[in-house]
């Protein structure tokens, strides 16, 4: 530097006041550090007051272990923690707060007030652990109070305390989800705002906690596991039917160890899972919480511990996409066994389509002929319909997840009232039973008459069954049928040799068991893998409709985690798309019925992607739109 600038030391409290401002920066940082440490102090129930959206105070009390006098003394010094005491506690940590940095820091932008065991220690800028004697209390209760009142320069960026309250409760809500097992109160401005009592299941502590309008019966709970003698992770997750949706990713929570993480990947799968089983552009609702062992994760990289670092996050990425997607399927399964009213849609996938060039569908031919005794008609496994269902085997992790609605639950809300009642009476309650009465039904379902009435508006086909009219899109149609033939097994692994093999270099020996686990799924679709060396792996060959590059796989497979089943899933949705009749094509009364004959045998009433083959209107609903009774 220059004479007139010469490098030189901040004084303290400026250099107080710069570290603060990484680890506070608003009103709801330090409900974030404090309910860390409340929950940490192995508290069952926990209040957080603020007042003038925090801004002007902020109070939380538990009933947890307390402090001493002498923890009163040190807790606001930079770096003060009883949580570890040497650098390798950080690979082995089991506290919320570690770091040491919360009371110092909110000590350096408001006035900090520390009360439990008998005494009160005050902070600030301007006081230095000033300590008195009080009233002695279980607990703790912690007091901000003026936030950067000190620093305006920083106060002036703050937005309105309405708007800050509404940050204040998120946190809170945010906190709040991972722990069912306490009880937590919000109240802002003197009134309570939330009020979550301790013993919830994790279903009921997320749906309380967020307030959402939906029916509690659309949501599921479910775990898995890694398994195995290791046990690496296990999750427990909750999620909302396809039926609930939302236009963005905001409401997929990941939390690890009991912390709200932002983990791209692991939202990710989320989305994996649910791929084809909601609208187009939808996304699930869903909170994953997952424990994992605490030297596979690092927490010490962001100072407001919103981010953490995997050792190896591809079993986990694996085991979650897998769950979800086996339950859509076990759930899509259950509500249409029957001719249920398609109104669950799913999404579409768009993730790998710029991979695939429309000419590859020119290679496949529609076929438009059908016979009754179709060998794409397949009977299901009874163990599909059992109200519990367990996923085991070297494809999927352990674990199960439980539906709570019986099957005559769920026809009650999509079937006509008279059909609903009849179905509901002749339900049993046995889970065997159930399972039995299912694929009956379905089988007399084939059998019941299909009456083709003829084509519409050039993309609508009508048919008549089970005293139902049915509008089916004859482009969504065929789009399933030529999906589920090019996902077949004869036809799911065509490949085409490479005259030069890909290179994958890995980085990692994470990477090379990560693909000699994935070996035999992608030989199986195509992708036919070879093993070199230590570090070097070559695809000889190709899925034949595969058009992307030696990067593109290694970056589906190593940064985006995509399973190799999704790749060939998206290729032959893709394809089917391209190939399957569009809107306006005009289709002869044979084709068309043979169609709407075909719509009723397939096991998923959606195209590839998302959308519902047919919809219905019951004879009743006809009534009642033409006010006939």
């Amino acid at each position: 530097m220059s004479l007139a600038q010469p490098v030189k030391t901040l004084n303290p409290e400026v250099a107080r006041k710069i570290a603060a401002g990484e680890v506070i920066d608003r009103p709801n940082a330090i409900i974030r550090e404090l309910m860390d440490n409340a929950i940490d102090s192995g508290a069952k129930s926990i209040i957080v007051e603020i007042a003038g959206g925090g801004i002007d105070k902020i109070r939380i009390i538990d009933d947890g272990c307390g402090m001493t006098k002498d923890d009163l003394q040190n807790c606001a010094r930079p770096h003060a923690t009883s949580k570890i005491s040497s650098e390798v506690d950080l690979m082995n940590l089991s506290t919320l707060g570690f770091r040491g940095e919360a009371l110092a820091s909110i000590a350096a932008v408001a006035r900090l007030s520390i009360t439990s065991g008998g005494w009160k220690m005050r902070a600030s800028i301007t006081e230095d652990h000033i300590i008195e004697q009080v009233a002695e209390r279980k607990g703790t209760i912690v007091q901000s109070e003026g936030l950067f009142e000190n620093f305006p320069a920083r106060r002036q960026f703050l937005k309105r305390p309405a708007t800050e309250a509404l940050m204040c409760k998120n946190t809170f809500i945010e906190k709040a989800m991972a722990r069912p097992d306490i009880a937590f109160r919000f109240i802002q401005d003197g009134e309570t705002r939330l009020d979550l009592p301790a013993g919830q299941s994790l279903k009921d502590r997320f749906l309380s906690a967020n307030s959402y309008h939906e029916d509690p019966v659309l949501f599921y709970e479910l775990n898995a596991s890694s398994g195995g003698k290791e046990n690496d992770w296990s999750f427990s997750l909750v999620v909302g039917e396809p039926a609930v949706s939302r236009t963005n990713k905001k409401e997929i929570f990941i939390y690890t160890n009991g912390r709200r993480i932002q983990e791209y990947s692991l939202v990710q799968a989320v989305e994996y899972g649910g791929q084809g089983y909601f609208p187009n552009g939808t996304y699930p609702v869903a909170a994953v919480f997952i424990q994992i062992k605490p030297d596979l994760v690092d927490f010490n990289i962001h100072p407001a511990k919103k981010e953490a670092r995997f050792f190896d996050i591809s079993s986990l990425h694996h085991g979650l996409s897998s769950t979800l997607k086996n339950f859509f399927l076990s759930y899509t399964r259950q509500n249409f066994l029957e001719d249920k009213p398609a109104d669950a849609a799913r999404t579409e996938e768009k993730s790998f389509s710029q991979l695939f060039t429309p000419a590859s569908a020119s290679s496949f031919t529609p076929e438009l002929s059908f016979s009754e005794n179709s060998e794409e008609t397949k009977e299901s496994d009874n163990s599909e319909y059992k109200k519990h269902i367990n996923f085991k085997g070297a494809a999927y992790p352990t674990g199960t997840f439980h539906t709570e609605r019986s099957f005559s639950d769920i026809r009650s809300r999509y079937m006509p009232s008279s059909k609903a009642g009849s179905i509901q009476s002749s339900l049993p309650d046995s889970p065997s039973n159930l399972a039995e009465q299912a694929l009956q039904s379905q089988q007399d379902s084939k059998n019941t008459q299909v009456r083709y009435i003829g084509c519409c508006l050039g993309t609508f086909i009508l048919a008549e069954k089970n005293n139902c009219l049915y509008i089916i899109d004859q482009h969504a149609v065929h789009e399933r049928i030529l999906f589920d033939k090019l996902m077949s097994s004869q036809n799911k692994g065509k490949s085409q040799a490479l005259l030069i093999p890909y290179k994958i270099n890995t980085e990692s020996k994470s990477q090379d068991k990560l693909l000699e686990k994935l070996k035999p799924s992608l030989d199986s679709i195509g992708f036919e893998t070879v093993f070199r060396k230590n570090g070097l792996w070559e695809v000889i060959s190709i899925p034949e409709r595969w058009t992307g590059s030696e990067y593109d796989l290694k970056n589906l497979l190593f940064v985006k985690h995509v399973e190799p089943e999704e790749i060939i899933r998206s290729i032959a949705a893709m394809t089917a798309c391209k190939a399957a009749v569009k809107d306006g094509y005009v289709l002869d009364d044979d084709t068309a019925a043979g169609l709407a004959e075909k719509a009723f045998t397939l096991e998923d009433p959606h195209c590839p992607h998302g959308r519902p083959i047919y919809t219905v209107i019951s004879r009743e609903k006809l009534f009642e739109l033409v006010k006939r009774t």
